[in-house]
């Protein structure tokens, strides 16, 4: 160990999507790294480019970026005289871990989740709380948090950039008394009815996902719901951006938001038994539009969770808790009254108004 170094050795882990553990140990001395050992599961050819990669590592910045470092790594790995293969993770991997051994970044086991269960509310309080109980977490007042939607009446959600007029077939709408709502995060429509979907919200530290790029941020944070998918048999994968789809087409998709301060909002809703052909009389959607939703025909239902596992809703919804709970730590939870009020304050001066439902022409 460099005799200037601080004696205190960081460790920091990245367990890439579909790859390898990638693990790192540094020491530090005034603001840059002074030692640095990257090892793991991954395969390194040739073996001697594993020096290289720590060679890379001395010397940076304690506060260089995902980008920096991994910028430095891959100069020293293409001055080497032959080709370098990197088998189960990249060198974007190996800047992950280090950021995260500098502290810069948290994992999983860092955090322990409030869960709460489902509670049937009107969709639209769904759609408040994940305004207000972020702004909770950022003011302390609760942890980082998994919750799953129930509700009791039809609402259709539209992404936050897409255009009431483009998205919405009025009298379709009005025929089957199904309102429209405006939630926070992009994306596309969510069509739902009581029964039909399966919907979840995840609210952790930016930390989390500290260094992945957008389209590595999405397939991380859904990753559990990969092995949920898998235990009651529906094999799943990650479509980039956004998507989640199995062999048989698309089960759902996922949004994001982040908030100033330090905290991240992911939600994710999959079909369960959805009626296409009322979706199709309520979206303006094409057939293209259906069949990348799981169905050829719009005379039939979209229905990938509930065909393919054959389990009722109500089965999967607690396959995932225990999924979740088994995987994390964690701590049971309900909503309190303050945030259902604040929520219901919300539905009534912004999602519940026509300004904010129609801001988008």
């Amino acid at each position: 160990m460099d005799e200037r170094s601080d004696s205190t050795v960081m460790h920091g882990e990245y367990k890439v999507r579909g790859g390898k553990l990638v693990a790192v140990e540094l020491t530090a001395w005034e603001g840059r790294i002074a030692t640095a050992h990257v090892f793991g599961d991954f395969f390194l050819e040739p073996d001697e480019a594993l020096e290289d990669l720590n060679a890379a590592l001395v010397g940076m910045p304690t506060e260089a970026s995902t980008a920096e470092l991994g910028a430095a790594l891959t100069a020293r790995l293409e001055a080497r005289p032959e080709p370098v293969q990197m088998i189960g993770f990249d060198v974007e991997a190996v800047a992950i871990a280090v950021r995260r051994a500098l502290g810069h970044a948290s994992s999983w086991d860092d955090l322990t989740f409030e869960v709460i269960p489902p509670v049937v509310l009107p969709p639209v309080m769904h759609v408040a709380l994940d305004e207000v109980l972020p702004k909770e977490v950022l003011a302390g007042r609760r942890g980082p948090h998994f919750r799953i939607w129930d509700w009791d009446s039809p609402l259709v959600v539209i992404g936050s950039y897409q255009s009431l007029r483009n998205e919405i077939d009025a009298d379709g709408a009005a025929k089957h008394g199904i309102g429209v709502v405006r939630r926070i995060t992009g994306g596309g429509a969510m069509f739902m009815e009581q029964g039909n979907c399966i919907t979840y919200s995840l609210v952790v530290p930016t930390s989390l996902v500290e260094g992945l790029s957008f389209e590595q941020a999405y397939a991380y944070l859904d990753d559990w719901v990969m092995g949920a998918l898998a235990e009651i048999g529906v094999k799943a994968h990650y479509v980039p951006l956004n998507d989640i789809a199995s062999e048989q087409g698309k089960i759902g998709g996922a949004a994001q938001r982040r908030f100033a301060g330090g905290v991240l909002l992911h939600h994710v809703t999959m079909s369960y038994d959805i009626d296409a052909d009322k979706m199709g009389e309520v979206l303006r959607i094409g057939r293209e539009k259906l069949s990348d939703k799981g169905t050829r025909s719009a005379n039939k239902r979209v229905d990938p969770m509930r065909s393919q596992t054959g389990l009722p809703r109500e089965q999967i919804i607690n396959g995932f808790l225990e999924c979740f709970r088994s995987r994390y730590d964690t701590v049971e939870s309900t909503y309190t009254e303050a945030e259902l009020a604040a929520a219901r304050e919300l539905v009534e001066t912004k999602f519940g108004t026509q300004e904010w439902t129609s801001r988008v022409p």
